[in-house]
């Protein structure tokens, strides 16, 4: 595979250094675990900054299609499942189509300035103000699940919108912003002092947390969010049908 772009295109760089790598993670050779160029090396090849190659990179690995190792490059992670709107819903749907009733315990509305892995995932400068969304649910007997969503700032979302309902009907009935693809990492941590105090659990007690990269139909970055899980109280189950 040859390793160019075109610096006459109107297309920015780092969108075609994307292009590029989201190629060459294909090839045999880097799915089955050879390292791919590094960052200088491929800035050197391609005639660009490393800065550059960082911002394509920064997007692949927010996805999870690559993983960074320190002191030795960067390989192909294990391919991430993707799911659409008619497999997946906000969790105030998950709830209804399950019959269970839930009680919020918290909601907050901020803006906020975002971090490193928010502003890489959105394409904009770190510290930018973006809308975060804050949430706390559960039943009767206590909270079990906390969220963090922070959303595009090309949105313009409220803090007067009432975010106690389905929040992806609020997106697309108000903001005309559908949604349809989530990209998902689920994965088990030990609470800090703050989740456990949130969830009324101990703290180092098992928390499932699932990451949301939530697109719309262009593939723009809508949303970022992150729960928090009693992992003695929610049970994660994926269907997968052949």
């Amino acid at each position: 595979m040859t390793l160019t772009i075109d610096h006459s295109s109107p297309l920015p760089r780092h969108i075609q250094v994307e292009q590029l790598l989201r190629q060459l993670i294909e090839l045999p050779q880097y799915a089955e675990g050879e390292y791919l160029p590094g960052e200088l090396d491929l800035a050197a090849k391609l005639g660009i900054s490393r800065n550059t190659i960082r911002q394509a990179t920064n997007k692949l690995e927010l996805e999870g299609l690559i993983i960074r190792k320190k002191g030795k490059g960067t390989r192909v992670a294990h391919k991430m499942v993707s799911t659409k709107l008619d497999n997946w819903h906000s969790f105030t749907q998950e709830m209804n189509d399950k019959g269970v009733s839930f009680i919020n315990y918290l909601i907050k509305c901020e803006l906020t300035e975002a971090d490193q892995k928010v502003a890489s995932f959105f394409s904009i400068p770190p510290k930018s103000v973006v809308f975060k969304l804050c949430r706390l649910r559960g039943d009767k007997n206590g909270p079990f699940v906390y969220f963090e969503s922070y959303f595009h700032p090309c949105l313009g979302l409220n803090r007067e919108d009432d975010f106690s309902g389905p929040l992806y009907e609020l997106l697309e009935k108000k903001y005309n912003t559908p949604v349809v693809t989530s990209r998902e990492m689920i994965f088990a941590r030990k609470s800090n002092h703050k989740i456990a105090n949130l969830l009324k659990i101990k703290k180092q007690d098992i928390v499932m947390i699932r990451e949301r990269y939530v697109f719309d139909p262009g593939d723009r970055p809508v949303e970022y969010n992150i729960g928090y899980y009693d992992a003695e109280k929610f049970t994660y189950t994926i269907e997968i049908k052949r």
